[in-house]
């Protein structure tokens, strides 16, 4: 019987793999059918009420606001930017970044910019892909390296959104998270590097970019690092190492005696864009953004009052631990200000604000869903089995849990590779959510019961599967369609899953070498 439960605990995400690979479904409405399947068999197996299967899932819901809001804001933000021409002088300014070292631009572009992009919330696979068309690469390298460059620190993605899921999710203290986390940036981020190189020329082209490879690859793990034992200013860690790389990358340049910018190749139209508007108004949100960030987590009475005092716990499980939402501190409520800060310098007309608004709400929803609706799951399956008594929520049989069925039969049947498996895991779990935070929210628990029962390091072990979850995005197929769209080479993305499904197995198996020595 106990076989039996495994096999429906794990039916709800294979139906949604089968529903994304082989049906083509978009990832919100997967998720929709996975969420009403887990409720069902929650219900029926596992003798979980409705009333507890909604509830869990609300709590799940809300649990995902620093990832599903943040989506929502940043989408915003990127709309706003596109809408009022701000985006366009930006990808002027990339184009003419290192055009005579194809590996130092191939590092600055996909993992310095790349990283400090989605740190604030924007979508490399949405503006890089252009930029690397235009500097002559082949579509292909400019759909696959933008899905690649900045998956080593996709722990820092949207602020730090998933490192802040982990931190809570684990009840662990975000310092100290940072410090787990930072264990395996240098290795990975080096890594990510060479197979960006890989993807551009080969064995030849890896040889031949070895050292800005390992200068980009340290400077950007190391910076993780660092930031994590100085203890301030975590959520900016994808910013900061972003900034690092490209002053590494630039640096190198200027020792080689190469030319950092080059304007020769733009056209008289890009020119006459370019003296529209300047660098800085076009970089206000982001700057303001930064800036704001910097202030609340750097600036103690703030960070204290915002994170500590302001939490704003919700409290959703009868008996359980609260929700901190910490709407005040989290990024999501400074992406909004930032871009309003930023109207008196862009100064965007009546039409452009219609069409912000417009295009927005074209396309948040969906995201926003596909980023609430994995969480849902997750919160349902670790809540199956609970019954009201005395008006909290106990597990009075834990066989009627699903996680618990997972973690005991996890426990028997791997045994001592556990923390290996955990990574694969985790990239399955990041294919099928198309985020990493989505992945630790569906392993988390899973992996704290089992590593308890096997006497493992259970936060190693949950790191190493969110970090494999951040590799998945070279093989999300949300996220390469996007990319093949900004180029119109829709139909390409299913030849770049082929050749990057090779490098994200071998990435992997790298994160999961250092989770079993580690955990």
């Amino acid at each position: 019987m106990e076989q039996v439960k495994v096999l429906l605990t794990l039916l709800p995400i294979a139906l949604v793999l089968v529903l994304l690979v082989y049906g083509k479904w978009a990832a919100d409405t997967s998720g929709l059918v996975g969420w009403v399947l887990t409720l069902i068999i929650a219900g029926l197996f596992f003798h979980t009420s409705m009333q507890v299967g909604l509830t869990a899932s609300m709590a799940g819901i809300i649990a995902s606001f620093p990832v599903s809001l943040m989506v929502a804001t940043s989408i915003f933000q990127i709309t706003f930017l596109e809408c009022t021409g701000a985006l366009k002088r930006i990808v002027l300014f990339v184009k003419t970044v290192a055009r005579q070292d194809h590996c130092v631009q191939v590092m600055i572009i996909n993992m310095g910019i790349g990283t400090l992009l989605v740190a604030v919330g924007a979508t490399p696979v949405s503006i890089l892909p252009p930029i690397m068309i235009a500097l002559g690469y082949s579509t292909f390298v400019a759909i696959a390296l933008p899905a690649l460059g900045f998956d080593s620190l996709c722990t820092y993605a949207l602020l730090g959104a998933p490192l802040v899921v982990y931190a809570d999710m684990t009840g662990t203290p975000l310092t100290t998270s940072a410090l787990i986390f930072a264990k395996f940036m240098p290795v990975v981020s080096t890594m990510i590097g060479f197979g960006m190189l890989w993807i551009v020329g080969g064995w030849q082209k890896m040889k031949e970019g070895a050292v800005p490879c390992l200068l980009a690859g340290l400077t950007m793990g190391f910076t993780a690092v660092a930031v994590a034992h100085i203890g301030k200013g975590i959520v900016l860690t994808g910013v900061i190492a972003g900034i690092a790389t490209i002053l590494m990358m630039l640096l190198y340049l200027k020792l080689k005696g190469r030319p950092i910018l080059d304007r020769a190749s733009l056209t008289p139209e890009e020119l006459e864009t370019e003296s529209t508007m300047s660098l800085g108004r076009a970089l206000s949100p982001w700057l303001i953004l930064i800036g704001a960030c910097l202030f609340i987590n750097f600036y103690p009475p703030v960070f204290d009052y915002l994170f500590k005092q302001l939490a704003m716990p919700v409290n959703i499980i009868p008996g359980g631990k609260p929700i901190m939402t910490r709407m005040l501190w989290n990024a999501y409520t400074w992406v909004i200000i930032s871009t309003l800060l930023a109207v008196p310098f862009i100064r965007p007309s009546r039409q452009e604000w219609r069409e912000v608004l417009v295009k927005w709400w074209h396309r948040a929803p969906r995201p926003v869903f596909s980023a609430a609706v994995f969480f849902a799951i997750a919160y349902v399956m670790n809540y199956s089995g609970y019954v009201s008594v005395t008006g909290n929520w106990s597990l009075l049989k834990p066989s009627n849990n699903m996680v618990y069925i997972l973690a005991t039969s996890s426990a028997e049947f791997f045994r001592g590779l556990y923390p290996a498996v955990a990574a694969f895991l985790g990239l399955l779990g990041g294919f099928v959510t198309g985020s990493e935070a989505s992945t630790i929210a569906l392993f988390t628990k899973y992996h704290l019961l089992t590593s308890k029962l096997l006497n493992v390091n259970a936060l190693i072990v949950t790191a190493g599967t969110a970090i494999a979850g951040g590799l998945a995005s070279v093989i999300s197929p949300a996220k390469l369609q996007n990319a093949a769209a900004t180029i119109d080479a829709l139909g390409t993305e299913s030849q770049v899953i082929k050749v990057a499904v090779i490098l994200a197995l071998i990435l992997t198996s790298v994160a999961a070498v250092l989770t079993l020595l580690w955990a």
